[in-house]
């Protein structure tokens, strides 16, 4: 597997921009062609994963529809319209001596992504893979697995038609063991990226002999300054929370301006009643007034403002000040997404300075960090390390740069 992947990339790394869309073109026929055979597979996980006692919100993530599986082939298309980003010239200059320097992008090589029960990665990482260059080995969860195995058999199809099939192979074994060994792979893998829960991305970090392009936990935070308009602010916290509160870039926890917390906690109830739980602090909850016979409320405590729920549960907390706010956050965020609600200038730009995160929002939801939103046509995923990529990781972030230095019979005194 390993040294299939390795020579296929040293194919793919040559191949020009037509060549490698025209075989994404065949992959989107192909995962058109096979829908039937792919939400077959994937009834049978998902009716696995809810027999199991898997939470709804995170079948959520498992699940898949025509309309599902129209939206992966559309970011398909996507990203053949984007451009190569294999072969540009980022920079060049001459030195004093005369030697003429080109720094240029070049594929990062085979790749490996380790991910859970999101199926409609399979297919994103692929195809930003291969049209940036890049073989990669795929290692779904077990959650996923009949699904991953007929939908990796048919981008396989799809790249017989015109393309190179041994540039993605998917570890199917459900073994832990594979994990490792993808994990030891130096030589083979030139990085490995983990997509999924904090265990998951500790595993990994903690064991890998290969590089890692970490993707972080979504412990997702909106401060209400004192300021903010407070019936936008409600939505906002709401579409942050309730659109698809398993993923990473839903918020988690509520900071409220003590000066806001008494016109916002009773709109927010009203607005959460039997849709979410709120986990309150003393002030908070004392803010809320009549609480509605449907919402459940429950007493805060100090394990929640550190826990990426992933549920309909979001903790709030009163601070007096943005100081405090920005202190928390720096302190129990992941260095994910981050939004501030405000109408105050000074405040916005000094929120936006301070907090240390991938994504800064003003006056709109963290649900907005994802690599099709910005224009990436899909990601990997989202890093929330500083070294190489940071935020929704698209076509850039499998990329490394070759300097190519041309001279005239230079030599070194």
């Amino acid at each position: 597997m390993f040294t299939s992947l390795k020579a296929a990339s040293a194919v793919l790394a040559l191949e020009d921009r037509k060549a490698k869309d025209q075989a994404l073109g065949n992959v989107a026929a192909a995962l058109e062609a096979a829908q039937e055979e792919i939400l077959a597979a994937n009834a049978k996980d998902v009716e696995k994963a809810r027999s199991g006692g898997m939470r709804e919100a995170l079948i959520d993530r498992l699940a898949l529809s025509p309309g599902r599986i129209k939206g992966i082939i559309d970011e398909i298309h996507h990203i053949i319209g984007l451009e190569d980003p294999v072969g540009r010239v980022k920079a060049g200059w001459r030195t004093p001596i005369g030697l003429f320097i080109e720094q240029i992008t070049v594929p990062l090589g085979t790749v490996s992504i380790i991910y859970e029960s999101r199926t409609n990665v399979t297919v994103d990482a692929f195809c930003l893979a291969y049209k940036a260059g890049c073989s990669i080995l795929l290692r779904g969860s077990s959650a996923a697995l009949e699904s991953n195995r007929v939908i990796v058999k048919a981008i396989k199809r799809g790249l017989a038609e015109g393309g190179i099939p041994d540039a993605v192979e998917l570890a199917d074994s459900g073994s832990r063991d594979e994990v490792d060994l993808i994990l030891q792979a130096r030589g083979w893998i030139d990085a490995v990226l983990p997509r999924g829960g904090a265990e998951l991305i500790r595993r990994v970090v903690e064991n890998a002999k290969v590089p890692v392009i970490e993707t972080g936990v979504g412990n997702c935070h909106i401060f209400v300054d004192a300021s903010a308009d407070l019936a936008q602010g409600v939505e906002i916290i709401a579409n942050a929370k309730l659109q698809r509160p398993g993923v990473c870039n839903a918020v988690e926890t509520l900071l409220v301006h003590r000066d806001a917390v008494r016109q916002l906690m009773p709109l927010l109830a009203k607005r959460l009643t039997g849709k979410a739980e709120l986990r309150c602090d003393r002030e908070a909850l004392a803010a809320i007034g009549s609480i509605p016979p449907a919402l459940v409320v429950k007493d805060a405590v100090e394990e929640d403002w550190a826990t990426e729920f992933l549920d309909y549960i979001l903790a709030v907390k009163v601070v007096a000040s943005l100081d405090e706010a920005v202190k928390h956050i720096n302190s129990y965020g992941t260095s994910h997404s981050e939004a501030i609600l405000t109408n105050d200038l000074s405040s916005a730009n000094e929120f936006s300075r301070r907090v240390d995160a991938a994504c800064v929002y003003v006056n709109a939801s963290t649900r907005f960090t994802d690599g099709g939103v910005f224009g990436f046509g899909a990601e990997l995923g989202i890093s929330t390390q500083k070294l190489h990529v940071r935020g929704p990781m698209g076509l850039d972030a499998l990329t490394t740069i070759k300097y190519k230095v041309t001279g005239s019979g230079h030599i070194r005194e």
